[in-house]
């Protein structure tokens, strides 16, 4: 199946039901109505010169025009090369690496789009979602000129969008997701959500990342939900919109999702219509979990994926977890199959630790990287690069990247376990952990810790907080350095940047109350 006949089938069923809303703009487009604008933006990029195979930039804030942009591309078979607004800096890297012949921007990225598109030297129009810019075409000019939509060339093995990696393991590369694995993919990810029709999903994260295609957009649209998506969130104007959209699914990372708990404790009540939390982008503390159960009596679902997925390799599901879960992601999805390997690709026994791999509705490659591509896919297995176990009832549970598996005195330290022991005190809102140099230790642990409430460590004990979290990681954390920020770097897909901790480290002490 294509990715945009989801639109077509919804507005043969559903015609009336709203399909997407713009929060920040109160802009809503019916299934009907979805239907047409996505013909129209089909139209106006075949009259731009756009055919099958070719590649189409969008450097944009979320919004209407973004999704009626992408989904334009889809229709007619092209290529969305999805870059997010944050790599401003290096937005020559990606479109020389995708070489686009149209560019969808908005207007506050002229400079850096111009720049770009000098350099690249394969771009035929430069289009502004706003309006008219000098050396661009306005896209509401197109969007109303009535030009004609083009056959639908109805390729459900084309390639649909290139998914930037989060560039943590040298230079960012697209990942190559056609539309018939990411349909199959979406489709078991709604099911497991058990989405009905009534369900109104809200995503705050970037439009630009695969998580929110395939966890806020996509499987919503499965069913005829109603689909919103926010630019601008923080957490008081978040949590208003929310209930103000009467959203029934919340889909974004762990930060966002903390927020929501936050805000709840200080307004006394949950957000009402609230059925469940989607997570992703990175690993979800324990912590944060059994805090929406316990106190918001909603289950707060992990996911896992990678770029390299139109979908995710393991999932929870939408019913309270019990103790025993909390730990776990959930189940793997039927749409792969996942299994644990060794460092000679030999498959371990259930329980063992080994690094993930799976087959099976995975990324036909990276984009004009053959030898990037054949290391990931090597023997028709996806190598994701994390570690983690399978038990006997088929729940993955996540030990970590092996990159950032750190050394201490000789022993291999899983900085999750050490993450989630710190933030087991309710005093501690986010941890992260990394190994520095040290000659005497091979590394040395750093913490870097975000307290709940912005105090920033006032009134915490170090020593006190080293030892509780020793007693529960099994670690000698006598040597682990802290430090309380008021909030923790993060790389634009919404995880953790410890590469800039690890900056960061190495002009800061150890803070005690």
């Amino acid at each position: 199946m294509l990715i945009h006949k989801l639109l077509s089938d919804g507005a043969a069923r559903r015609p009336d039901r709203v399909a997407f809303h713009w929060v920040d703009r109160n802009k809503s487009l019916t299934y009907a109505g979805a239907f047409d604008a996505v013909e129209d933006a089909a139209a106006v990029l075949h009259h731009l010169g756009v055919r099958k195979g070719d590649r189409v930039t969008i450097f944009a804030h979320n919004g209407m025009d973004y999704l009626l942009a992408m989904f334009g591309c889809f229709r007619i078979g092209a290529i969305a090369a999805l870059v997010n607004v944050k790599f401003a800096d290096e937005l020559a890297y990606y479109m020389g690496n995708h070489k686009p012949s149209v560019v969808i921007y908005t207007h506050d990225m002229r400079e850096a789009v111009f720049a770009a598109s000098k350099a690249v030297g394969t771009v035929r129009h430069l289009v502004c979602m706003d309006g008219p810019q000098e050396g661009a075409l306005a896209w509401p000019e197109l969007m109303g000129a009535g030009f004609p939509a083009p056959p639908d060339p109805g390729d459900e093995d084309a390639i649909a969008h290139l998914s930037y990696t989060s560039g943590t393991s040298g230079k960012p590369k697209g990942a190559c997701l056609a539309h018939e694995p990411v349909v199959r993919a979406t489709r078991c990810i709604a099911e497991r959500l058990r989405l009905t029709p009534d369900d109104i999903s809200f995503g705050p994260t970037a439009l630009s990342s695969s998580y929110q295609l395939v966890s806020n957009l996509l499987p919503a649209l499965h069913n005829q939900c109603t689909v919103n998506v926010m630019r601008f969130w923080d957490q008081k104007a978040g949590y208003d919109a929310l209930v103000a959209a009467g959203a029934t699914v919340f889909a974004a990372n762990p930060t966002f999702l903390a927020e929501v708990l936050e805000e709840s404790r200080a307004r006394g009540r949950t957000p009402p219509a609230l059925r469940m939390g989607l997570s992703g982008g990175g690993p979800v503390p324990p912590t944060l979990k059994t805090a929406w159960r316990d106190e918001l009596s909603l289950p707060l679902i992990e996911s896992y994926g990678q770029s390299e997925l139109g979908g995710f390799v393991a999932l929870g599901g939408p019913d309270l977890p019990g103790n025993d879960e909390i730990g776990a992601i959930g189940r793997t999805l039927c749409d792969k199959e996942v299994r644990i390997f060794d460092h000679a690709d030999r498959e371990v026994a259930p329980g063992e630790v080994g690094e993930i791999v799976l087959r099976g509705g995975y990324m036909k490659g990276y984009w004009e990287m053959p030898e990037k591509t054949a290391e990931a896919l090597r023997n028709d297995w996806l190598h994701t690069g994390d570690l983690g176990f399978i038990d006997l009832s088929g729940r993955l549970t996540m030990r970590g990247r092996r990159s950032e598996l750190i050394v201490v005195d000789g022993e291999s330290w899983f900085p999750r376990d050490v993450e989630e022991a710190l933030m087991q005190d309710r005093r501690v809102l986010q941890a992260a952990l990394i190994g520095l140099p040290d000659k005497a230790l091979g590394q040395r642990p750093a913490a870097f810790i975000v307290a709940s409430g912005g105090a920033n460590g006032a009134g915490i004990d170090t020593e006190a907080l080293r030892s509780f979290a020793a007693g529960l990681c099994g670690r000698d954390l006598a040597q682990m350095t802290l430090t309380f920020m008021e909030t923790l770097p993060m790389t634009p897909t919404g995880k953790i940047s410890k590469a800039q901790l690890a900056e960061l480290a190495m002009e800061k002490t150890d803070v005690k109350a």
